[in-house]
């Protein structure tokens, strides 16, 4: 049998004594593995962490928490850890990885810690997808708490749309089955509202047909960027909803991990997923393809589990700033103005990448059911990351990234996405993931399921 471990001894607290999983304070074998998550930017420093092996382990932990007031965090891949935890008990559900499908309803029910690609795994046996996003070695609870903004998004909308239900425990510790019909308020809360209301143990969404899709990218030299850029501008404005695009700035380092020839070199790439007929998809790519000297062309049918192949995100842990601003049209001063920001007469911009995806289609539809998310008023995403590799470098970042919003702000929303809203500051800062009334609700269904607030770190609301 597992050991089993207590948090605190004291007759006064909760001792779990039924928890499989470690429990680990600072300075204890294990601990830095436990609390270390993709984003190397953020370093957290529980007091304690709990690593969940199922259902019951996260019960046991927040009924604990409940009863001594202890704020409470919760990371899978730490992809969004853009917060560091200090204090506090952290929850790891790395190891809750099972993913079971069921092939005639087409519907997949995952674990707190399963990641895309092990959805994608298991799906595409029945020739099944999920809506995941530019990298399968996401989480894919957290991913879709925020919304989801999938590859595919234009096409199917955001992977919350398609979630059914949601086992979650609230900061009480009750364990709870949350549909539209049972728990609806819950239900709308956590499609959208991030962690908010309470930890998920585990999620089932519907499941596409789709077992190949045309996708890859289309390289230019950075000198053309201007070119690229206003000719994929003018081509999104013709476009079926299907294809799914993203036009990105790319300086990347000279390192081995990057393949010749895009090593140490600037780009402006445009990535595509279609999930139609390749040919067709090829045809409607024939503008961009023409639009400047294409130095490499990724760009293949291929099969949907290969999503990495489109975006070729980093697959080793790094430390990350990153931010976005959604966007309600590129205009010919919006262009400008982010070129003055960014482009290549600006060859000291610290910043790896800088992307603007297309929204629209399908994630400027309605919800089946209503959620939380408030990006379907966005034509266009603008999303910049930096890797902070020395405090010069992050210092430089910082300001990158904080001129470049700045510049931007008058052509956008006024709000951001959560999963890559970036570091959360002060309760305004943080309210711009949603609108006024949407904010407000959350905060009201925060004082209902965590009214003493212990789900405190990171993108969270303010009762």
């Amino acid at each position: 049998m597992p050991a089993t471990h207590h948090l605190h001894q004291t007759p006064d607290l909760f001792a779990l004594s039924d928890l499989r999983g470690p429990v680990l304070r600072p300075g204890e074998d294990g601990y830095a593995d436990e609390v270390t998550g993709f984003n190397l930017a953020a370093l957290h420093t529980p007091d304690v962490v709990v690593g969940a092996t199922g259902t019951d382990d996260i019960v046991a932990a927040l009924r604990w928490a409940s009863a001594t007031g202890t704020p409470v965090a919760v990371q899978a891949t730490g992809h969004g850890a853009n917060f560091p935890i200090d204090h506090g008990l952290l929850i790891n559900t790395t190891r809750m990885t099972d993913v079971r499908i069921d092939p005639d309803q087409r519907v997949a029910t995952v674990a707190a810690g399963a990641k895309w690609r092990h959805v994608l795994e298991a799906a595409a046996p029945h020739g099944l997808a999920a809506l995941s996003g530019t990298s399968t070695d996401a989480g894919a609870v957290g991913y879709t708490l925020g919304g989801g903004l999938p590859v595919l998004g234009r096409a199917y909308g955001y992977a919350a749309d398609l979630v059914r239900s949601f086992h979650v425990v609230t900061p009480d510790g009750t364990l709870r089955e949350s549909d539209p019909d049972q728990e609806p308020e819950l239900f709308w809360a956590l499609r959208g509202g991030k962690g908010n209301v309470g930890v998920v143990t585990s999620m089932t969404f519907e499941l596409l047909p789709l077992p190949t899709i045309l996708g890859g990218g289309v390289y230019f030299p950075g000198e053309h960027t201007e070119a690229v850029l206003r000719a994929w501008t003018d081509w999104t404005r013709t476009l079926p909803d299907e294809m799914c695009s993203a036009f990105t700035l790319l300086r990347l380092p000279p390192i081995p991990e990057i393949p010749e020839p895009l090593r140490g070199g600037f780009w402006a790439r445009v990535a595509i997923a279609w999930p139609g007929d390749p040919a067709e998809g090829e045809r409607l790519l024939a503008p961009i393809r023409a639009a400047a000297p294409v130095a490499v062309d990724t760009v293949e049918e291929m099969p949907y589990a290969a999503l990495d192949r489109i975006h070729l995100e980093p697959q080793d842990p790094l430390p990350a700033r990153e931010s976005c601003t959604l966007m309600r049209d590129l205009t010919p001063d919006a262009i400008r103005t982010f070129l003055d920001q960014v482009g290549p007469e600006v060859p000291d911009c610290p910043l790896l990448l800088v992307e603007i995806r297309h929204m629209g289609g399908a994630l400027a539809r309605p919800a089946r059911q209503d959620d939380a998310i408030c990006a379907r008023d966005a034509n266009y995403l603008l999303e910049a990351i930096g890797v902070l590799a020395a405090p010069p470098a992050a210092e430089a970042i910082e300001q990158a990234t904080t001129s470049l919003h700045r510049a931007m702000a008058p052509y956008g929303t006024g709000r951001t996405m959560i999963n890559i809203h970036g570091t959360p500051g002060n309760a305004s800062d943080r309210a711009r993931a949603w609108t006024p009334e949407v904010y407000d609700r959350l905060r009201q269904d925060k004082s209902t399921y965590d009214p003493s607030n212990l789900l405190r770190f990171g993108h969270t609301v303010t009762t």
